[in-house]
């Protein structure tokens, strides 16, 4: 089992900052990737970024590429989601994931809400 716990979502205007934090517990010795996912209202949850936890490779969908950066803490099994040049549309629940395998996540946290005024 992996605990994962988010914390840093709030609100901020257009053009603001915030970071996000997720620190997993448990069997984290497992963890082949993390990744940071956001489920706006009325849809479906999209997939923001990932990060392989080994080599720290990292991935990023491309409505975020270029504002967002993922980074991880080995030693404190926690990573991160940098968000810059915040929009309106980056407006959602955020939710950290563990996998340990390629393309797959068996663990998820609670949820951080992120909301941007325009």
């Amino acid at each position: 089992q992996v605990q994962l716990v988010e914390s840093g979502g709030g609100l901020v205007q257009a053009g603001g900052s915030l970071r996000l934090s997720c620190e997993a517990s448990g069997r984290t010795f497992s963890t082949y990737s993390m990744g940071w996912f956001r489920q706006a209202p009325g849809k479906e949850r999209e997939i923001v970024a990932t990060i392989r936890w080994s080599v720290g490779m990292t991935w990023y969908a491309d409505s975020v590429k270029g504002r967002f950066a993922i980074s991880r803490d080995n030693a404190k099994n926690t990573v991160y989601l940098q968000m810059d040049s915040l929009k309106p549309e980056d407006t959602a629940v955020y939710y950290c994931a563990q996998g340990a395998a390629f393309g797959r996540y068996d663990y998820w946290g609670q949820g951080t809400q992120v909301t941007v005024s325009s």
